[in-house]
């Protein structure tokens, strides 16, 4: 199979079920899902397997994840079977207070940095909030899913928390905005 098709040749793509023009809202979704996807294995070259086992397991997991939402949103059957269930969101809620366990308390705003992997992970955050406005626009105008936007919302918080842990246990230090005050208590 040769990897160039030419159909897209004239600005369409193909979806599950139908063709669309490739600045779709569909495709620009799944676009950046896999955009976001490509940071994902970015960070995980960045990370040392000893030191962040648990978190290059989790990244595997949500890479997987990320195809499945990628495949949700680019199907337009009419009988829709999607692939990205609850326990997903689930799953990363409980990566979220795992990682929060081992944290200093936050009380300011932080300045996305640290270490390189931490940088990667805070690049696959801001990401993921472009990837959930997407999806959110989307929903106004197309049936999405509703559990791929939840997905995607506490995705970005899973990665937040991940690059604070990746940054405190190589001990770097998380740079605080210091123009704010205190703003968690």
């Amino acid at each position: 199979m040769k990897i160039y098709t030419k159909t897209g040749d004239q600005g369409k793509t193909s979806l599950i079920g139908g063709r669309v023009s490739k600045d779709h809202l569909r495709v620009e979704a799944y676009g950046t899902i896999d955009e976001l996807n490509s940071f994902i294995g970015k960070a995980a070259t960045e990370l040392e397997p000893n030191t962040f086992q648990d978190i290059l397991a989790d990244l595997e997991k949500i890479q997987h994840e990320l195809f499945d939402c990628g495949t949700d949103l680019a199907n337009v059957m009419k009988e829709r079977k999607y692939k990205l269930q609850e326990a997903s969101v689930e799953a990363l809620e409980k990566r979220i207070d795992a990682l929060s366990e081992e944290l200093p308390p936050l009380k300011r705003f932080i300045l996305p940095g640290g270490s390189p992997a931490a940088a990667t992970l805070h690049i696959a955050r801001t990401i993921t909030r472009r990837a959930e406005r997407q999806v959110v626009k989307m929903m106004n105008e197309e049936e999405v899913p509703g559990v791929i936007q939840k997905y995607l919302n506490r995705l970005s918080d899973y990665f937040f928390v991940a690059a604070r842990a990746v940054n405190f246990r190589l001990n770097v230090k998380d740079v605080e905005y210091i123009r704010g005050g205190d703003v968690f208590r």
